[in-house]
């Protein structure tokens, strides 16, 4: 098997190294079908990345986890979570949205994967499938690991050059454990050598420096600081005085209680 092949790219180069910009071809789209009826689709869509690491935030439903498949599906890995070895069944919005969607490179990758929470397990059946030696993993099989642990590992040892397309990562990681998957992002961010995209409620992930954080909120897709966020904002704040929160809270369970009876 030949070596693989290594991405030279100029450090002092300002932008992302290989995915620049995202926009939306309307001879593509399909009105009154979703995913084009979210708000964030109502008058196209324009995303630039100038770092090596993109976090996508917003509530459920904002639609930047519809964004984030469209783009894997764009992109050529599997919409439910995989590389171009791991596809899946092509009838999802990611497809239909990513059908429409219109990429620009400074270097274009094939190498890299889609990873979503709830599909991890699926993927670590194939990825030991087509590669049992399980030292590239630790020296452990995946499905003798917990989920974090498992989730940790391929993070470890898997990341290379390529671009990394994360929906709520955070989901099978403790908090210390994110921020070893933070220090792992970091040091592939500072070689330049891969590209993370990665939709997450954490504020903790969000505090990645260096990082470029785009809400999704009431519609518009902005660029904003972590600090901003509602996530950092809410969880910061609740931290501080949780006592405030909960007794507004469970007072209003203790009414609803008292309503019933």
């Amino acid at each position: 098997m030949s070596p693989r092949k290594r991405f030279r790219i100029d450090s002092d180069v300002i932008g992302s190294p290989f995915l620049t910009r995202v926009g939306i071809k309307p001879d593509r789209v399909v009105e009154g079908e979703h995913p084009f009826t979210l708000p964030i689709l109502s008058n196209g869509l324009s995303l630039e990345f100038t770092t090596p690491v993109t976090f996508l935030v917003g509530e459920n439903g904002s639609g930047k986890s519809s964004v984030l498949e469209a783009l894997a599906w764009a992109t050529g890995f599997g919409v439910q979570g995989g590389s171009r070895d791991h596809q899946f069944a092509d009838d999802s919005e990611g497809s239909a949205l990513g059908r429409a969607l219109a990429l620009s490179w400074r270097q274009r990758i094939s190498d890299g994967f889609f990873l979503r929470a709830e599909t991890f397990h699926q993927f670590s059946t194939h990825l030991e499938q087509v590669d049992s030696k399980f030292f590239r993993y630790g020296g452990k099989s995946l499905h003798q690991r917990s989920h974090g642990e498992a989730f940790l590992a391929l993070f470890e040892h898997r990341f290379d050059e390529g671009i990394y397309l994360l929906d709520e990562p955070e989901a099978a990681l403790s908090p210390q454990r994110q921020l070893a998957f933070m220090a792992i992002m970091h040091g592939l961010a500072r070689q330049r050598i891969a590209q993370f995209i990665v939709a997450t409620h954490s504020p903790i992930l969000l505090c990645l420096p260096g990082a470029r954080v785009l809400s999704f909120e009431d519609g518009v897709i902005s660029e904003t600081d972590y600090q901003d966020t509602e996530h950092y904002r809410l969880t910061r704040e609740f931290l501080m005085d949780p006592s405030r929160y909960l007794r507004h809270l469970l007072a209003e369970d203790e009414e609803d209680d008292h309503r019933d009876d």
